[in-house]
């Protein structure tokens, strides 16, 4: 027989209350609780006619209710320096709620104002680990061209390095060049600040002063300095200067260099070029990491100096056991099986030791390498079953091994 739905007590006790009490109750509750609060002027505003006077003053409070539920907990963030991932988490989500309620467009200038206010110490500080969400909701409280220099100066102001970048970002886009080029030439130290003074005078039409700029970066720059090369490199290729074009492409390649820049580089040159850079690139490779040069020795068909390194690395377990050092290690199988079969080997580690499921799984899966290095390569099946069989009864006692180990090597249960 079906329940009949009991009445909620609550609702009895709501009927009997008048509205006065009501009110109280509610007032006491978002006295106490700003999260409350901002949901009963999210609820009252879709039942309630308002002047215009009214609504704005609603939708402030609506921002300023979010903020104060979010900000004891970012206080707390800023005076320890960060926290647990829960509370990061709950301030983050909330500060993403107020930059796109705040990207409605409807709220008052003033109101913006003095939110950005209570946002900019904690900027000032850095010490929460909210950085990238706190910018967020100052650039989201702009609604145009004087929120932005209202913003501008107000990171100026802060005096540190990240504000008064943003600050000079801010003056750039809206135009204001003689704030820009006071703030940026207060930091001319890395490429990328030669790049960003570069891009500017470019953009502006005094392109002689862009190159000039972007030149003083290569001898004087540091850090970075992939953005202003390719800066260059456009302007010379442009200007037909194929040599600086092809030496600035040569020092991009050279600085970090990788497989796919190796190749990159290869493709734009001429067989003349590349029979002079070649070998100036080739010097460079004790520099790079084993995984490159490994894959660089591939590239050139050097497959001797290739299983070298590969023989020097370690064997990829877990999600990196379907990587680029895995694919090679299978094309040299036919050329190197010695060499490839103590590669995998080295992959098994400790057979007669107890673990648990996953690496169990790991290790049958290198196991399955090694059967098909001695079976199917080596031609060798009577060593196989030697060492599989004596792996076998080492581990009798672990049923979890043999589970794992049977899943994916062949013959395994019968061995």
């Amino acid at each position: 027989m079906k329940r009949e739905k009991r009445e909620d007590p609550l609702d009895t006790l709501i009927t009997s209350a008048g509205s006065e009490i009501l009110g109280k109750l509610i007032k006491e509750l978002a006295l106490a609780r700003p999260e409350i609060r901002r949901e009963c002027f999210e609820f009252l505003k879709d039942y309630v006619d308002m002047a215009p006077d009214e609504e704005a003053v609603s939708k402030a409070e609506i921002i300023f209710a979010l903020w104060m539920e979010l900000e004891p907990d970012l206080s707390e963030l800023d005076e320890y320096g960060g926290g647990d991932y829960s509370t990061m988490g709950h301030v983050d989500e909330l500060l993403y709620e107020l930059s796109e309620k705040l990207k409605e467009s409807t709220f008052p200038r003033e109101s913006r104002r003095e939110l950005l206010d209570e946002v900019l110490p904690y900027i000032r500080s850095g010490n929460a680990g909210m950085d990238d969400a706190l910018y967020e909701v100052t650039y989201d409280a702009c609604y145009d061209e004087d929120d932005l220099r209202d913003l501008a100066q107000r990171f100026e102001a802060v005096g540190q390095d990240w504000p008064l970048s943003h600050a000079r970002d801010i003056y750039r886009k809206i135009g204001d060049q003689e704030k820009y080029l006071e703030l940026r030439s207060l930091r001319m130290e890395y490429g990328s600040d030669y790049h960003d003074l570069a891009t500017f005078y470019w953009e502006a039409g005094n392109k002689e002063k862009a190159v000039e700029i972007a030149r003083q970066g290569l001898k004087k720059g540091h850090g970075r300095m992939d953005e202003i090369r390719s800066f260059l490199a456009e302007r010379a290729m442009q200007s037909g200067d194929r040599e600086q074009y092809i030496e600035l492409q040569f020092a991009q390649a050279t600085d970090g260099l990788s497989a796919k820049k190796y190749e990159s580089f290869k493709k734009i040159c001429t067989e003349e070029e590349w029979l002079t850079y070649e070998p100036q690139m080739i010097k460079n490779l004790e520099k790079v990491w084993d995984e490159e040069k490994l894959k660089i020795y591939m590239i050139r068909a050097e497959y001797g100096k290739a299983v070298t390194i590969l023989s020097k690395m370690r064997y990829p377990h877990g999600h990196y056991s379907e990587s680029d050092i895995m694919r090679i290690a299978a094309k040299l199988e036919e050329r190197y099986p010695e060499q490839i079969l103590s590669f995998y080997m080295s992959g098994l580690g400790n057979l007669n030791h107890s673990s648990n499921r996953k690496v169990y799984a790991q290790k049958a899966a290198v196991m399955a390498k090694v059967r098909h290095m001695l079976v199917v390569v080596m031609k060798s099946p009577d060593k196989w079953e030697i060492f599989a069989r004596k792996t076998r009864n080492a581990n009798l006692k672990r049923p979890a091994f043999q589970e794992e180990f049977a899943k994916v090597v062949p013959g395994w249960k019968t061995l």
